[in-house]
């Protein structure tokens, strides 16, 4: 009696990506890590370019970028889900790492390779802190420009009084009294 064994799986998305990649970036430091592929900040613009323009894998659409804070690992992580308008796959997700939380919480900005990064890399920076070298317009987008924390980080301690954010909110009450009131008598008197 002859057993027969199953065929193995077809390769998914992630194993044809790591293979593509493994032949045509030999130096790149890459790894899976679950269901993710994992790359090294110094390989980071070379592999996305490569993801971006392969015939075969065609990632052309940076769907998703948001940042995770890992304090115990002294690390922040920035993940990226990737599809393929062109061949209609996807998501592939990636992930880069700093090398620390402090001065060193940086990585290259993948803005010049899919357009749709610029905000939200400018939202991991100002949440996060994630520091983006080679970005056209770095800067904070949802916090104020005076605000020096960022406030999804894991050891965020908000302050005590709320009153903080330099708005003058008795100015800002005092404009919207003064239009209500005219607003009012110019529609009482053309009744």
């Amino acid at each position: 009696m002859t057993t027969t064994q199953a065929p193995p799986p077809a390769p998914t998305l992630l194993d044809t990506v790591k293979a593509r990649l493994e032949t045509a970036l030999p130096n790149a430091k890459i790894a899976v890590e679950g269901t993710s592929l994992v790359v090294d900040r110094g390989s980071l613009v070379e592999v996305s370019t490569f993801l971006r323009d392969d015939p075969a894998l065609k990632l052309d659409f940076l769907s998703n970028l948001c940042a995770v804070d890992w304090p115990a690992k002294n690390y922040l992580e920035v993940v990226y889900h990737l599809f393929s308008v062109a061949l209609r796959t996807g998501p592939l997700s990636m992930k880069c790492r700093t090398a620390d939380r402090g001065d060193d919480a940086k990585m290259p900005s993948v803005t010049p390779v899919w357009r749709s990064g610029e905000y939200q890399e400018r939202e991991a920076f100002d949440l996060y802190g994630v520091i983006f070298t080679g970005h056209p317009d770095l800067r904070r987008i949802l916090m104020w420009d005076e605000f020096t924390d960022f406030p999804m980080r894991k050891d965020y301690k908000p302050p005590d009084d709320y009153e903080w954010e330099p708005t003058p909110h008795a100015d800002v009450v005092e404009k919207v009294k003064e239009l209500q009131a005219r607003t009012s008598s110019s529609s009482e008197g053309g009744a």
